[in-house]
C-alpha cells in the first residue's frame, strides 16, 4: 500500500527530515511507510511532555488532547525521533502500535524542522482538523515561552499541513 501523501525526500544520505534556513515553511520529510509503528510517550490528557528517552522535557499548563510520540528509526531535524500524534482514546505510555498515517503537520522548533505525523484509523472529521491547528498554535506559544525561560529565543511556530488530510 502506497503511503497517502508524497514525501519529499531529504537530501542523499540525509535520511531524515530537515528544515532548510532562509526558506520559510520548507520541511522535507523521510519516506513514511502508510501505517508506521509509534511509540506513544505522553498519553492523551497529559501535563507531562517527555523526551523520545522518557526524560521529562517540561509540565504542560494545559493537558495534551492526543496521544502524543514518535516513529522510532525516522528522524526529524532537530535530532529526535519523527514526532507523531495518534488520534482516537487514550493510550498507555509505552505502548507501540501500527496505525494509518491521515496527515502531516508542518512544526519548526528551535529553527529546526520538526513535523508531527498525524495517524488515527480513518480520515478526520473538520472538527478534529480544526483542533489540531489549534492546539498547535497554542504548542508553539508555551514552547516560545520555554526558550525564552531557558535563555533561547529561537524560531518555534505552526508552518501548516505538510500533507493535507482527507476530511469526512
Amino acid at each position: 500500500m502506497e503511503s497517502p501523501f508524497r514525501a519529499r525526500r531529504a537530501p542523499a544520505g540525509a535520511g531524515r527530515a530537515c528544515y532548510t534556513p532562509g526558506v520559510p515553511g520548507r520541511l522535507d520529510l523521510p519516506p513514511l511507510p502508510p501505517e508506521p509503528e509509534v511509540l506513544i510517550e505522553c498519553p492523551r490528557f497529559s501535563f507531562v511532555k517527555r523526551r523520545a528517552d522518557g526524560t521529562v522535557d517540561f509540565v504542560s499548563p494545559l493537558p495534551c488532547p492526543y496521544n502524543y510520540g514518535s516513529i522510532p528509526g525516522l528522524m526529524s531535524d532537530d535530532g529526535d525521533p519523527l514526532d507523531a500524534v495518534v488520534l482516537g482514546d487514550r493510550l498507555p505510555r509505552g505502548q507501540r502500535l501500527r496505525v494509518p498515517v491521515v496527515g502531516v503537520i508542518g512544526f519548526i522548533d528551535e529553527g529546526k524542522g520538526d513535523p508531527k505525523v498525524v495517524c488515527g484509523a480513518g480520515p478526520m472529521s473538520a472538527a478534529e482538523r480544526a483542533g489540531l491547528e489549534r492546539f498547535f498554535r497554542v504548542y508553539a506559544f508555551f514552547k516560545r515561552g520555554l526558550h525564552r525561560v531557558r535563555g533561547n529565543v529561537p524560531d518555534t511556530r505552526f508552518v501548516g499541513w505538510l500533507q493535507e488530510p482527507a476530511v469526512r
